[in-house]
């Protein structure tokens, strides 16, 4: 039995100022990749030996969009579990919900990126082009909307 790779990561949003009502005001972060198809994607990466699923994404963030711990909020009661193939081998995603703290931040990308784009939810999954991942972004749009609610 072939051992599933396993990555981690954030679907990484910012607030936009108030005058924009909710959920408008919420866009999120998509990275296109250098290599391959030039997939849009989260940031996200490999599980290092020893490394725990939290660590590895907020290791990944800080590798490959500049965003660290110290940018980032991690929201509450949200993770998403996506299960495919990569060149016939399964591989296994977990994705965490964070906040940009401070919306203006710059985005420093690594050389696995050449472009990154801030989308509202519909052109983050028509950028996204699998159906997980834009499921996955449609669960942290509710997700948001849903803690809005009980503000």
């Amino acid at each position: 039995m072939t051992m599933a790779l396993r990555a981690c990561g954030f679907i990484v949003f910012r607030r936009l100022a108030n005058c924009i009502p909710p959920p408008g005001n919420i866009e999120y972060l998509l990275l296109q990749t250098s290599y391959g198809n030039h997939h849009w994607t989260p940031p996200k990466g490999h599980v290092d030996p020893g490394e725990d699923d939290l660590t590895t994404a907020l290791r990944e963030t800080k590798e490959e969009a500049g965003l660290g711990a110290e940018h980032l909020r991690v929201i509450d009661g949200f993770l998403q579990e996506l299960h495919y193939e990569v060149r016939g081998r399964p591989k296994e995603v977990l994705y965490w919900l964070a906040e940009l703290k401070d919306p203006g931040t710059a985005v420093a990308l690594s050389d696995e990126h050449q472009d990154y784009r801030w989308a509202q939810l519909e052109e983050a999954c028509t950028l996204a082009g699998y159906k997980d991942l834009q499921d996955t972004l449609r669960a942290a749009q509710r997700h948001l909307e849903a803690q809005q609610g009980k503000q």
